[in-house]
């Protein structure tokens, strides 16, 4: 219990220093679109591919379970898009980005540290928690709501693909499916959700980075420790969000 409430007071002492006013704004802002491309382009291939399959796959377990019932076929699309907007594209891809994009920070600050680079700037009077760790947050913010969004839209044609190997679904009621009873706020709360899951996964990830300590062996550890913590934080905030917005 010491250790934990230990963690938090450091975290917040991070997060304090991370978030205050950047000493060069035009620093700032070229570090943030050099982040954008690493962390969030980089990350578009592996998000859309997943999503594609994950599409088509929910659509064929949806017949799967309806195959025996009287329910319409067109709810394949509906039970399709339902699971994209509320579950896959927010959580699931916040996991999957925790797993490629968290351990990429941790590994880039853990080297940082054990090299001696954040000492350096320390030394030189530079915030190097502001100048290091707010471009990572705000680039990843500020993209994985896009990645969302492409996520949704690329699941839906997964599930498309796949009524054309679905006997007995023609594409017309598929498409019917994904339209209909459409909630605008579903939406909503898949971009609040995958905002909260950005800043979790970004700055747990710097944490541990940031106060990795030893050699290159700790980097690997630490690397381990912010994926681990970044997905059970993710997956709790997603229980309290869920209590909350629906």
């Amino acid at each position: 219990m010491r250790s934990f409430f230990y963690h938090i007071g450091r975290y917040s002492l991070l997060m304090k220093r991370v978030f205050s006013r950047p000493e060069r704004w035009r620093v700032f802002l070229r570090n943030t679109v050099r982040e954008v491309e690493n962390v969030g382009i980089s990350s578009i291939v592996i998000v859309l591919i997943i999503s594609l399959f994950i599409g088509a796959a929910c659509a064929i377990q949806m017949n799967n379970v309806l195959q025996y019932s009287f329910i319409p076929k067109y709810l394949i699309g509906f039970g399709t898009r339902e699971i994209l907007l509320l579950e896959f594209s927010s959580t699931i891809v916040s996991l999957i980005l925790a797993g490629k994009v968290g351990s990429n920070i941790a590994s880039e600050l853990g080297t940082m540290r054990v090299t001696e680079q954040v000492d350096a700037l320390d030394m030189m009077g530079v915030n190097s928690a502001s100048y290091l760790i707010l471009p990572k947050i705000t680039a990843f913010i500020f993209f994985v709501p896009v990645l969302m969004v492409f996520s949704i839209a690329i699941g839906l044609v997964g599930g498309y693909i796949a009524s054309f190997m679905i006997k007995g679904l023609s594409t017309a009621d598929y498409l019917q499916g994904i339209t209909m009873l459409f909630r605008p706020f579903f939406v909503a709360y898949s971009v609040i959700k995958s905002v909260v899951f950005a800043f979790i996964i970004a700055s747990v990830s710097a944490y541990h980075g940031y106060y990795t300590s030893g050699g290159a062996l700790e980097v690997g550890k630490s690397s381990t420790r912010a994926v681990v913590n970044s997905s059970i934080i993710v997956l709790l905030f997603n229980l309290i969000l869920t209590k909350l917005l629906l």
